[in-house]
């Protein structure tokens, strides 16, 4: 995952060269975890975390309205946009722009880098689940048979209740 990692952050990076208005671009995991992030000046775990949290509630609004799967979210506050673009099966591409920005370049660029990170996503998640998959199984560890104690009773049933014990305990600081 190392190398998509990699290859997603170079993403970003380029895209944020291409749309000069952009201040922040991230790519998060559908759990809302950060995969890779570029975004100085925001805390990109907690605008990672809000994405999966925004993200499902407009997927489940998409379907309920019958719009089908969520491609795109678009945010616009006063001071510029935040949007969401699917990448992927299991993840999102979540850009931050001024207000000045082209929104049409915004979606054209962004919905290019979600496709892009979304190939890179997938094709790491294909390669855990391979790797997972041919791995030979572990032998299971062989059990050391329990040491077997004598069923004897003892002669004596008060003998055995008061004898004193020589077990010890100890304590250490």
């Amino acid at each position: 995952m190392a190398a998509a990692q990699d290859g997603i952050l170079e993403e970003l990076r380029r895209l944020r060269a291409r749309v000069p208005q952009l201040t922040g671009a991230l790519a998060a995991d559908a759990d809302g975890l950060v995969l890779a992030q570029d975004t100085p000046g925001v805390d990109p775990e907690a605008v990672a975390a809000l994405t999966g949290a925004t993200r499902a509630l407009a997927a489940q609004l998409a379907d309920e309205t019958g719009q089908g799967d969520l491609r795109e979210l678009l945010v616009r506050g006063v001071y510029g946009y935040v949007a969401t673009y699917a990448a992927g099966a299991g993840a999102v591409v979540t850009l931050l722009a001024q207000d000045r920005v082209n929104v049409g370049r915004l979606h054209l660029e962004g919905r290019r880098a979600g496709a892009r990170i979304g190939e890179l996503v997938d094709s790491a998640a294909a390669e855990h689940t391979e790797a997972i998959t041919k791995a030979p199984a572990k032998p299971a560890p062989a059990r050391a048979r329990a040491a077997r104690t004598s069923r004897a009773k003892p002669e004596d049933p008060r003998a055995a209740a008061t004898a004193p014990t020589a077990a010890r305990t100890t304590t250490e600081s």
